[in-house]
């Protein structure tokens, strides 16, 4: 029966092999996608992309507002916690159609 110490680097030594395993895999696809792209003459753009997904991460589309307060100009798209100025608003007794755009 193995020991504690000889399991645990057998298990690091299997957790290399998935990693270069994951990354020659990688590398493999990587290469026969570019290659029938060139074949075919295909483009970014032709699969439906306009950038890498490496470069859209962390990206966001500006959504417009639906709500907007006049006197000050503040607005809100109505997505993710009402902001303090309409939580002030509607606690003084204003009603939120007052402010939809």
């Amino acid at each position: 029966m193995a020991t504690l110490q000889e399991l645990l680097t057998q298990k690091e030594v299997l957790e290399r092999e998935i990693e270069q395993t994951k990354k020659r895999d990688r590398a493999e696809a990587i290469a026969k996608v570019r290659a029938l792209m060139a074949e075919y003459g295909l483009t970014l753009s032709d699969l439906g992309t306009k950038a890498a997904p490496a470069a859209r991460q962390g990206a966001r589309t500006k959504v417009p507002a639906k709500y907007r307060d006049a006197s000050t100009g503040d607005s809100w798209s109505g997505r993710g916690l009402q902001p303090k100025w309409l939580k002030a608003a509607l606690a003084a007794g204003r009603k939120m159609d007052d402010f939809k755009v």
